[in-house]
């Protein structure tokens, strides 16, 4: 009868209690009136576990049964959202949450790195770009109306195209190209958190042996790679080099528009005639680019294999 009532008594109490500050990262003081949501991934989506709002001493707690595996506190403040991963095992008491102001003003967030991967096959030519953001402030950046990064998709590319977006410390996410005034050009609508962003796009073109695109101005310049099988000639590149480990070839973009013809068919995940891998469930091979650091830079690698949530492809500094 005494060991019902205690296991009656357990199963009523929450298995997780969330607390913690909300700290402005701008400000460096607790910040108020932030909304706090658990959730936890499933099968079906994010299910929300319990929510909460800071006061006035930036303190919030949440008592919420959570099933096992990770949870993730979602903290949104100026009309931006903030994600934490919390794991089995780690401190679910004080956890500091961290927000940042947010600013529309463009320089806060600079385009570090532009890539753009040309795979054409003798079926269609599957294009990815890797954009990297660097906000190397203490506000983020949030214009929705412009978005973060703009960039040309071919009209008959548009139902295939793809946008993944992995922030600073969070899980990547898709986004939708928005539309823009412009013909052709299109938005990624996602805030610039302080760190480092990284946006990749995808689509495939029909095969052909001409490629045409166009760049939306940008503070960094813009390569183009290819398999070692396929070479480019036209309007608006110029050769650079080839990498060593994979024998790409890369090319510097001149301008805001490029028209190439193109030459062989490959990839750079493998052989375009294999058949393809088998889904393990296990996690499939991702190429991030490095960090940047101050030194000049030039690709010194790019392993084979795209992206799963989007493609891309390994770029890291180096010396010149």
């Amino acid at each position: 009868m005494r060991l019902a009532f205690w296991l009656a008594l357990l199963g009523a109490v929450p298995l997780l209690a969330l607390d913690g500050v909300v700290l402005n990262g701008t400000t460096r003081r607790p910040q108020s009136g932030v909304e706090i949501t658990l959730v936890q991934p499933s099968a079906n989506g994010m299910n929300q576990l319990g929510k909460a709002t800071s006061g006035a001493d930036g303190k919030f707690k949440i008592d919420a049964i959570i099933p096992p595996g990770p949870g993730l506190v979602q903290s949104t403040y100026a009309g931006v959202t903030y994600n934490q991963i919390i794991t089995p095992g780690m401190p679910t008491s004080a956890v500091e949450v961290k927000v940042f102001d947010s600013t529309k003003a463009a320089n806060i967030a600079k385009a570090a790195e532009h890539l753009i991967l040309i795979e054409p096959t003798a079926d269609q030519i599957k294009v990815s770009e890797t954009f990297v953001f660097l906000n190397e402030s203490t506000t983020t950046f949030n214009d929705p109306a412009r978005g973060s990064a703009r960039f040309f998709i071919p009209a008959a590319s548009i139902d295939s195209a793809r946008v993944v977006i992995s922030g600073p410390g969070g899980m990547p996410i898709t986004r939708p190209a928005a539309k823009t005034n412009e013909k052709n050009i299109y938005k990624a609508d996602y805030p610039i958190k302080p760190g480092e962003t990284r946006i990749d796009l995808t689509y495939t073109a029909p095969a052909a042996k001409k490629f045409a695109g166009k760049i939306v101005a940008s503070d960094s310049s813009t390569h183009i790679v290819t398999p070692g099988s396929v070479s480019l000639t036209g309007d608006g590149i110029e050769v650079a080099g080839r990498e060593p480990q994979t024998q790409a070839n890369i090319y510097n973009v001149t301008g805001l528009d490029y028209n190439v013809l193109i030459d062989g068919v490959g990839q750079l995940r493998g052989d375009a005639g294999t058949a393809p891998e088998e889904d393990n469930g296990q996690p499939k091979p991702e190429f991030v680019p490095a960090r940047i650091d101050a030194r000049k830079w030039w690709i010194v690698g790019l392993t084979c294999g795209i992206l799963a949530l989007g493609g891309a492809m390994l770029f890291r500094r180096g010396t010149a």
